[in-house]
């Protein structure tokens, strides 16, 4: 089963999706919109054409594991892509895959301006890699 992951942001929205097998990332981008309705009807684009079959979008959780201050806002977005994919979202706790996708391209040698331009498809990779490892010990 193909698996679409998203991680929403106010300028840009990454995005990445599972090989068919549901067992790996295949693909990754980033969709650079500040409007939600343009970034939900590209998402719904991409989820039709790479043939996803479920959605997942990283949720922003304190550390605690409360609801952060932009759960509502996140709670919209995910029912606007709902409508426009025809499928439902998956909210999934996304606490740490920004700080993560950071530290993984400071690693691979990137400069800080250059992560702005792939962070968001990193920390989508992030979220899509601890669903699909939720998913294969919980079948």
């Amino acid at each position: 089963m193909r698996v679409m992951a998203i991680d929403y942001g106010d300028a840009r929205t990454g995005v990445a999706v599972s090989d068919a097998a549901g067992m790996l990332t295949g693909y990754t981008t980033v969709i650079p919109s500040r409007a939600p309705e343009r970034a939900a009807e590209e998402l719904a684009r991409i989820a039709r054409e790479r043939q996803a079959e479920e959605l997942v979008m990283g949720f922003p959780r304190n550390m605690d594991g409360t609801e952060g201050p932009r759960a509502e806002l996140y709670r919209a977005f995910a029912a606007l892509v709902e409508e426009k994919a025809g499928m439902p979202v998956r909210l999934w706790d996304e606490r740490r895959t920004t700080i993560e996708a950071h530290q993984i391209l400071h690693a691979s040698g990137k400069k800080m301006k250059a992560h702005k331009k792939n962070v968001d498809a990193v920390a989508a990779s992030l979220i899509l890699e601890g669903y699909l490892a939720f998913r294969a010990r919980n079948p």
